[in-house]
């Protein structure tokens, strides 16, 4: 078992909502062509049994982009020198953020490394995300970090 990061931990921004990640989080808004690799979210987990990004809490000093790609390595087995980063859209809620940091793969990589975070991973068509159970964070950033990159 991997050692927890310090980042890990619920926290309450200033719109009152509650987040996981002390320091903000970060995911991986991967793309292939048309295509977005979403990850099925485990049933115990936050917004449990929808589909986001790979991602998770940023620890202290972590940034952003080094947070996505850990958290998408620990989570489904990325290689990230098998992606490379495009730029980044972020969601501030007032003393918490989300990052989505946006990545292209050269080839539609197949990622069999899952954790029990992970139910599956898919490539979809960024066409059809709105047919899928989106977890919300991601559904409400979708419009503005599907143009980043």
């Amino acid at each position: 078992m991997l050692p927890r990061g310090d980042g890990d931990g619920w926290v309450h921004c200033e719109q009152g909502h509650r987040h996981w990640g002390i320091f903000g989080a970060a995911g991986l808004l991967l793309r292939h062509g048309d295509r977005v690799l979403l990850q099925h979210r485990a049933l115990w987990s936050h917004h449990g049994g929808t589909w986001g990004i790979l991602g998770g809490a940023r620890n202290h000093g972590e940034s952003a982009e080094r947070a996505a790609l850990r958290e998408a390595a620990e989570e489904a087995g990325l290689d990230p020198a098998t992606v490379t980063t495009t730029g980044s859209y972020v969601d501030d809620h007032g003393g918490w953020s989300y990052t989505t940091v946006v990545a292209r793969a050269s080839t539609p990589l197949v990622l069999t490394a899952l954790t029990a975070e992970t139910i599956a991973v898919r490539w979809v068509p960024a066409e059809e995300l709105h047919t899928l159970p989106l977890h919300p964070g991601f559904a409400a950033s979708w419009g503005s970090a599907r143009w980043v990159g």
